[in-house]
């Protein structure tokens, strides 16, 4: 192995060993991606998610059908993208996770860092178990007749009704819809229902959150796999999950053109889709559109969950983030509407065979991905095949995100502490061990009820809290021109105005937008028909408001420990880093020169 000179920037070089995967870091040899598009398919598998398939296409419809698409786009290119690159761009270049890299920045705001951290372990509490979910349904799969078809099950009441062949005829009043609820004098459920609350959530046998009765040992092994999975994928770092994505981040979307093709084969496709897309330019008159939009698209791209810190933290210096920004939010847009075409084209087939209307068929979340579609794959010629790639594609989805989530914890928290970095397959294996007993409650019979909580509160007004002042901290305090000259020396061209401008002031009342609307339309939790009791918002507020509060608390630590007046105090923890530390970066220069003119 011989040594060579690596240079990472204008500020620094040092000697290092040449191996593959390997450049400098500012303080060490940092592993980097071992191909390009190892780090374009990491940042599209994160951002692509479950979301994308279960939220999108519902928006779309409900506010405006195409018309949607006006805000989405305004919104996309005024806060989303601003945002994401602005991510990327930060840890490209202090190649660091989110709490050191907070640390650098503006050293009083390294709080945000922790929140950031403490946000992505929320998440990771409860995703993963949706993701068991999915395994749950994929192993199901595997049968002649899927489980969810009829009514002579077990686990069946004498509400179920199955959906009648195909132009049947039927009285109004035995006419039943895959949400189960009608619209007439009688309720029936359908057998897809039944079995997801019935059979493998078991809510009926759960009073509410305060009685969540039994664990599950099914669930508890599918939530087992599912962190061995993420295990052998995370434990040696990018170099394994680098190779990981290639199938968990491109599967989906081979799945996603055969449903489609699949789909629009169906009688009553065109129905669906027309009904998804038909624009309603009046809708755009309404505020809660635009917030919609404006949710959408931040959630979507994921910009404040850390992910997109740690991912850019293993770029070469020099490469080229504002391209791979604008590509990977492209992609994960595309995909949002490539997943409507999808979804509607079945939807408009379950609306003719039900004898409905689109809009009662139609839904969001986990209604959709686990009743309503599984509900129309059991009425199609080989059911089986269709479910099992369905579901494979769900797990995927889920997996590569969740994988984003955990390495942007292990990232952040080996950086500030080397020691678990040397020590990284203990750390990992830990970690998830930590997360599985912590999921255990989630995997009771109602379990569903504690994963609704932590959906609701652990990364919602928080998220956007932390972002906000990620915005601020960049833009007002660390500074446009200091930011911009950053990615000048990255990139070797300066940004537009355009992009100033909106981390400027476009960011920042893009996030207080969603915060505002967020809180003024906020109702109590539910879930179904079970309201949650009071304890359970307030224990919500109470782990969203942990993550924010890391801010004020680091923040006073290290005004603490700051040496100097009140005043000075704040001038150097406003200052970044290397402003505060020129000495030290003099002598780092002056060896690194050295080193170059050997």
């Amino acid at each position: 192995m011989s040594e060579t000179i690596v240079m990472t920037s204008t500020r620094n070089a040092t000697i290092v060993p040449s191996a593959p995967g390997q450049d400098v870091d500012t303080d060490n040899t940092r592993e980097t991606w071992g191909k390009k598009a190892d780090f374009l398919l990491s940042v599209i598998g994160f951002a692509v998610d479950l979301a994308n398939v279960w939220r999108f296409p519902y928006l779309c419809y409900k506010n405006g059908g195409g018309a949607f698409l006006v805000p989405y786009t305004i919104m996309l290119a005024v806060g989303g993208i601003p945002l994401f690159f602005m991510e990327l761009a930060l840890g490209q270049y202090n190649r660091k996770g989110a709490i050191t890299c907070w640390g650098r920045i503006v050293p009083l705001l390294k709080g945000v860092g922790y929140a950031v951290v403490l946000i992505s372990f929320y998440v990771d509490f409860y995703y993963n178990v949706i993701i068991a979910w999915s395994l749950y349904f994929f192993i199901a799969s595997f049968s002649s007749v899927l489980p969810w078809t009829t009514c002579d099950n077990p686990w069946n009441t004498p509400l179920c009704r199955e959906l009648p062949p195909l132009n049947a005829s039927r009285s109004v009043n035995e006419s039943t819809t895959v949400s189960g609820i009608l619209h007439n004098e009688h309720i029936r459920t359908s057998p897809a229902e039944e079995y997801f609350n019935r059979a493998v959530l078991e809510l009926s046998e759960s009073p509410g959150i305060d009685d969540l009765g039994h664990v599950k040992w099914e669930m508890c092994l599918c939530l087992i796999a599912v962190y061995l999975i993420c295990y052998f994928s995370l434990w040696k770092g990018i170099s394994t999950s680098g190779k990981v994505v290639w199938f968990t981040a491109l599967f989906p979307y081979v799945v996603l053109f055969v449903l489609l093709i699949r789909g629009c084969t169906l009688p009553g496709a065109v129905d669906g889709i027309r009904f998804y897309l038909t624009p309603n330019f009046s809708a755009l008159a309404d505020a809660n559109v635009w917030v919609d939009a404006a949710t959408q698209v931040f959630f979507s791209l994921g910009p404040g969950f850390g992910v997109l810190l740690a991912y850019a933290s293993y770029n070469e210096f020099h490469n080229n983030v504002y391209r791979d920004a604008l590509l990977t939010s492209a992609v994960n847009s595309a995909t949002s509407l490539l997943s409507g075409f999808v979804i509607f084209s079945v939807l408009g087939y379950m609306a003719h065979r039900a004898n409905v209307e689109v809009k009662d068929v139609a839904t969001e979340g986990p209604g959709l991905v686990f009743i309503v579609y599984p509900e129309a794959l059991a009425t199609m010629p080989g059911s089986s095949f269709w479910s099992v790639m369905f579901f494979l594609m769900l797990l995927t989805l889920g997996l590569d995100s969740s994988f984003g989530g955990s390495e942007a914890i292990i990232t952040a928290v080996s950086d500030e502490y080397p020691f678990l970095k040397k020590n990284r397959e203990l750390f990992v294996a830990g970690l998830f061990s930590f997360y599985f007993l912590v999921g255990l409650p989630s995997c009771t019979q109602g379990g569903a009820y504690i994963v609704q909580l932590l959906d609701r509160y652990a990364a919602g007004y928080s998220i956007l809290f932390a972002v906000f002042f990620e915005a601020i901290a960049v833009s007002w305090i660390y500074g446009i021109g200091r930011f911009s000259g950053d990615i000048k020396e990255m990139l070797g061209f300066e940004v537009g105005k355009w992009w100033k401008f909106c981390w400027f002031f476009i960011a920042p009342v893009f996030l207080m937008l969603i915060i505002v609307y967020g809180l003024i339309d906020y109702e109590p939790l539910s879930y179904e028909h079970y309201v949650y009791p009071v304890w359970a918002n307030i224990f919500g507020w109470c782990i969203a408001a942990s993550s924010v509060l890391c801010i004020p608390i680091v923040a006073i630590f290290q005004m603490l420990k700051t040496p100097g007046t009140f005043m000075q105090r704040l001038r150097k923890l406003l200052k970044p880093y290397r402003d505060t530390h020129r000495e030290e970066i003099r002598m780092v220069d002056g060896v690194s020169a050295a080193a170059e003119r050997l």
